[in-house]
C-alpha cells in the first residue's frame, strides 16, 4: 500500500541523536527519577531498602536491573494517591483505569507532565504523517481513559484541528467523517473496523473518504488487521502504543514511511525486555515482557513497570531510537488450552485470512470435567451471508489445529452477530471456566 505522507519533515534533534548522546541523556534523567521516587514515594523507599539498593547505586543504565519492579498491584495497593511523588495540590489532572478487575489504577500529572505528554503525542502524530493544519477525528473514549484527551492535546499541540467525537454513535462517526472530511482518525483498530462496516452499510465506499492516516492503539492488533483496514479504507494504518500507568498514548509510535514497529520515545521512557517467569533481562531482539521506567514524569514516576505486554526490542530505523515489535499478546491474556499456549492475536491472524469472514471474533473458553474447551465465534461478511457455513467453519478449525496446535469448535454466525465494542477495547475472550 503506498504511503501518502512519505516525507518525515523537520525532526527534533533528539530523533536523530547518536546512541551515546541518547544514553547520556537517559542516565542523567534516570538518576534524577530514581532519587525523586526514593525521596517522595514511601512505597519506593521501602522497596529499594528491601533490596538493599539506593539511587546512588545507579551509575550506568545496566544498573537499573538491580532495582525493584513496579506492578499494577502496587498501584492498586496505594490507591488512590499513594504513589504520587508531588503534593496532591501540584497534580493538575488525574486519570484512572477502568478498574473492572478490582480497584482502578490512578495516574496523576503535573502541568509539566501534561505538556510533555502533549509534545510526545504531537511527535507521534507527526511520525504518522500528520502535519499542522490537518483535521484529526478523535474516536478514542474521553474521560478517565487516557486515549481521548491524550490524542486531543497532542493533535492541538501539533497545530491540528481536532474533532473530539469520542467513541460510540457509529452512524454519527460516519456522518462527521463524511461532512468534516478529516485527514486523520485516532481510534482503536477494532472500532475502526466497525466504522468501516457502517460506511459499507450506508452504501459508502470507505476508500473514497478523506481519511489518509489511521493512528490505531489501545489494544494488540496484527499485521493481518493492518492489511484488512488499509485495503478496505484506503489509508495508512499506523500503530501507536501507550498505557496509562506509564503516561497514556504516545509512549511509542510508528513512522509512516517504514511502518516497521512503534519507535519508543527513549528520551522519556527507558525500555527493558525481561523473561516473564524469572524477571531477568533478555537481549535486544529476544521476545519477553516489556518493562518501562519513566525518565521525566513528575507526579507519578514509575520504576521498572511490568506492562505484561509480550514483544521484543528492535534496532533503530527511521529514528535514532529503538523500536518495539508488534505486541504478540499479554502474559496475563495467554490462554492455556489442554497444555497449548494460545494468544487471541494468533486466532485473529487466521480469521483475517478467510475472505468470507468479517474479521470480528470472540473466544469462549469453558471447562468440561477436567478439560478446557475453546469455541471460536466468527461471522460472515454481508455479501457472503448465503454461503454454506459448515465448510468455512471446518476450514478455519483445521487451520487453527494445524498452525496453533489446539482443537477448537468454530461457529460461523450471520453478519454482525459478534458483539461490537463501541467504546474502548474489543472483548475478544469470554472465559467461563470456574475460578
Amino acid at each position: 500500500m503506498p504511503v501518502k505522507h512519505p516525507a518525515p519533515g523537520d525532526l527534533e534533534p533528539i530523533e536523530t541523536a547518536s546512541r551515546d548522546e541518547l544514553s547520556s541523556l537517559q542516565l542523567q534523567r534516570l538518576k534524577k527519577t530514581l532519587q525523586a521516587a526514593y525521596d517522595n514515594v514511601p512505597h519506593y523507599k521501602a522497596a529499594f531498602d528491601a533490596l538493599g539498593v539506593h539511587p546512588s547505586d545507579c551509575r550506568t543504565l545496566a544498573d537499573l536491573a538491580r532495582f525493584p519492579f513496579t506492578t499494577k498491584k502496587d498501584l492498586r495497593d496505594n490507591y488512590p494517591f499513594g504513589m504520587f511523588a508531588v503534593p496532591r495540590e501540584q497534580v493538575s489532572r488525574v486519570h484512572a483505569s477502568s478498574g473492572t478487575t478490582g480497584k482502578p489504577t490512578v495516574v496523576g500529572y503535573t502541568a509539566n507532565d501534561i505538556s510533555t505528554w502533549a509534545d510526545l503525542v504531537a511527535r507521534s502524530i507527526r511520525a504518522a504523517g500528520g502535519r499542522r493544519g490537518d483535521i484529526v477525528h478523535v474516536a478514542y473514549g474521553y474521560g478517565l481513559f487516557t486515549g481521548g484527551l491524550g490524542a486531543h492535546y497532542g493533535a492541538e499541540r501539533l497545530g491540528c484541528t481536532v474533532i473530539p467525537m469520542s467513541g460510540g454513535q457509529t452512524e454519527k462517526q460516519v456522518q462527521l467523517i463524511t461532512d468534516f472530511r478529516p485527514d486523520i482518525i485516532m481510534v482503536t483498530p477494532s472500532y475502526m473496523q466497525v466504522i468501516i462496516e457502517e460506511m459499507e452499510r450506508q452504501g459508502l465506499d470507505p476508500r473514497a473518504s478523506s481519511l489518509k492516516v489511521g493512528i490505531f492503539g489501545a489494544e494488540p492488533w496484527t499485521e493481518a488487521m493492518r492489511h484488512d483496514i488499509e485495503v478496505r479504507a484506503g489509508l495508512d494504518a499506523v500503530d501507536i502504543y501507550g498505557l496509562s500507568e506509564v503516561m497514556g498514548p504516545g509512549v511509542a509510535s510508528e513512522c509512516v514511511e517504514t511502518k516497521d514497529g512503534p519507535v519508543i520515545w527513549e528520551d522519556h521512557f527507558y525500555p527493558e525486555i525481561i523473561n516473564p517467569e524469572t524477571g531477568e533481562p533478555v537481549a535486544d531482539g529476544e521476545e519477553g515482557e516489556l518493562v518501562f521506567t519513566t525518565l521525566t514524569k513528575e507526579a507519578l514516576p514509575v520504576i521498572r513497570y511490568r506492562t505484561r505486554d509480550l514483544t521484543r526490542l528492535l534496532p533503530p530505523t527511521a529514528r535514532a531510537m529503538r523500536r518495539m515489535g508488534k505486541i504478540v499478546g499479554r502474559s496475563d491474556d495467554m490462554l492455556i488450552i489442554r497444555g497449548v499456549n494460545v494468544f487471541p492475536t494468533q486466532i485473529e491472524e487466521l480469521v483475517l485470512q478467510v475472505p468470507e469472514l468479517s474479521g470480528q471474533y470472540q473466544l469462549v473458553v469453558t471447562r468440561s470435567g477436567t478439560l478446557d474447551e475453546m469455541q471460536v465465534l466468527v461471522e460472515l461478511q454481508p455479501q457472503h451471508a448465503a454461503l454454506e457455513r459448515d465448510a468455512i467453519a471446518g476450514h478455519l478449525q483445521n487451520r487453527i489445529k494445524t498452525l496453533i496446535g489446539v482443537s477448537t469448535t468454530v461457529s460461523v454466525g450471520a453478519p454482525s452477530s459478534i458483539e461490537r465494542t463501541l467504546v474502548g477495547k474489543a472483548r475478544r475472550v469470554i472465559d467461563k471456566r470456574p475460578r
